[in-house]
């Protein structure tokens, strides 16, 4: 085999998206990412650890919010119908795409029937893909927090990762050792509360590294130590490039699913309402081919997935020849058993790229013919006894690599907020004394505060996308935030009622501590 490693590293998340109304935004939201990548990818993992000629090796964090999603037990039962419905609408493909039509039919007739059969425990798969030595499995913070833009109240950032940590353990069986930083942010001195979190090692992109104090003798190619002991891995471009890129990598190739041209925009009106929608919206139905970059979506062409398939074979091939020489190529040069972290979103497996499931597949099985060696993070530490010690830079891997997309003139008001709840959290606690009492005020607020900050809302407020829910969102937690707080110091008349229809609603995270918050010995 080719002397170096390749680890592939998935960061799996959705905000907290839990929703009881039927066909919502936002249970359209976790159903589609359930059908077109978490089950896909499932499935593609599973088969490949079955077959004694693959070696399928994965990193994958998975955000405690996500799992949240998954564990919840009424949008299980509801996902069935959720698919049966999709399943109806299919029948109203036009003729030029009953070959496309018919094939996702298939493919969702298979999931429902999985899922009828008992496999809707997909926690319990990711966990014992982990048990097979298949998975690495990460956290992330708890419900995505931009952590440089908590800084100012450090009890924040362990609120975020201590809670991460204990909703892993609770759900996965097993503490993680491992954290996805959400956006991959960092910030000089980060790393000492990622170690009291108990968690090694992260991933950083590649500047994060690069620039770091001293510079790396390696570069991205050998993970780094910090003086608190925290490993941190490097984004190497080479080897994603190919894999995300629309403009210059496979999934902009005119055979694959055009992603942004669905069913949901075409069909009459009185089709959707029968949904309960009253507008066009997109139903994870798609039914074209990219056909051409430039092509107009009205002019798409249909769909063939003969030809797509074809393609992955031919595309993963590619991928792994380039693999292979440069692993070759570095272990020449640096005089090292190189190692090439490729970290991606995992919605891009299946959700932006509809083919990426297959092609991971692709690459596991063709990966011994090409000789290239998959690795988890966790290996990778294991096998590296000898880390140069590195402190890392500020950084992110967001547009402009540092933290310009999280704060500017869209969604800079959100920071001192979050600001102001903080401090208002960790004075409450601090006088709390032993008023036991309070305690399922504070756990609530604790979970009110932890949504607002989800980076989600954020970073959809800068695209300006669904701005209207991001800022309901926000408003929302930080409004229900406020008014605990308020009970608290008794500015407010506790009310059961009230209390009890918020632990209903937001009912996430039920080892929340309220210790978290209280305030850091400096």
């Amino acid at each position: 085999m080719t002397k170096g490693e390749l680890a592939l590293v998935l960061h799996a998340h959705l905000p907290y998206v839990r929703s009881a109304e039927h066909s919502s935004l936002e249970e359209d939201w976790f159903y589609q990412a359930l059908m077109e990548c978490y089950l896909p990818l499932l499935e593609i993992l599973e088969a490949a650890e079955r077959d004694p000629k693959q070696n399928p090796k994965v990193t994958i964090g998975l955000s405690p919010t996500l799992l949240s999603l998954l564990n919840d037990k009424d949008l299980k039962r509801r996902f069935p119908k959720w698919l049966s419905i999709r399943l109806e609408l299919l029948k109203s493909a036009p003729n030029e795409h009953k070959n496309a039509a018919e094939h996702l039919t298939k493919r969702i007739e298979l999931q429902l029937d999985h899922w009828q059969k008992g496999q809707d425990d997909l926690i319990h798969r990711f966990a014992n893909l982990q048990n097979l030595g298949v998975l690495d499995l990460l956290t992330c913070a708890a419900t995505h927090g931009y952590l440089p833009l908590l800084r100012e109240n450090p009890e924040a950032i362990r609120g975020q990762l201590n809670t991460a940590v204990r909703e892993h353990e609770r759900l996965i069986g097993v503490p993680p050792i491992g954290i996805w930083l959400p956006e991959c942010a960092y910030y000089e001195g980060l790393d000492v509360l990622i170690l009291e979190a108990g968690l090694k090692y992260a991933v950083l992109d590649a500047h994060g590294i690069l620039h770091g104090n001293p510079r790396p003798k390696y570069g991205i190619y050998a993970p780094i130590c910090t003086k608190n002991r925290v490993a941190f891995f490097g984004r190497d471009s080479d080897s994603t490039l190919p894999v995300w890129s629309a403009k210059d990598g496979y999934p902009g190739n005119p055979y694959y699913r055009e992603f942004h041209r669905d069913l949901g925009w075409d069909l009459p009106i009185k089709d959707l309402e029968g949904l309960g929608l009253n507008e066009p919206r997109p139903l994870g139905l798609k039914l074209h081919r990219v056909t051409d970059p430039r092509t107009a979506l009205q002019n798409k062409k249909p769909y063939e997935p003969e030809l797509a398939n074809k393609l992955v074979r031919k595309h993963a091939k590619h991928y792994l020849k380039g693999r292979k020489l440069q692993l070759e190529s570095l272990a020449s040069t640096t005089g090292i058993i190189p190692s090439v972290v490729a970290p991606f979103d995992a919605e891009l497996f299946g959700h932006w790229w509809y083919e990426g499931p297959a092609f991971l597949s692709e690459l596991f099985s063709q990966s011994e013919e090409h000789q290239v060696t998959f690795t988890r993070l966790r290996d990778l530490l294991s096998n590296t006894p000898n880390l140069q010690v590195c402190d890392p830079s500020p950084s992110s891997w967001g547009q402009g690599g540092y933290h310009d997309y999280w704060l500017n003139e869209s969604n800079a008001w959100v920071v001192t907020e979050w600001s102001k709840a903080g401090l208002a959290m960790q004075r409450n606690i601090e006088n709390l004394g032993h008023e036991k009492s309070k305690s399922r005020l504070f756990k609530q607020a604790a979970r009110e505060l932890l949504l607002a900050q989800s980076s989600d809302w954020s970073f959809i407020l800068r695209a300006g996308t669904t701005t209207s829910l991001a800022k309901e969102r926000i408003h929302r937690h930080l409004e229900r935030f406020w008014r605990l707080i308020e009970i608290i110091e008794g500015h407010k008349t506790f009310s059961e009622e009230y209390l009890g229809q918020l632990e209903k609603e937001d009912n996430i995270f039920p080892m929340i501590q309220i210790k978290d918050w209280s305030p850091l010995k400096v």
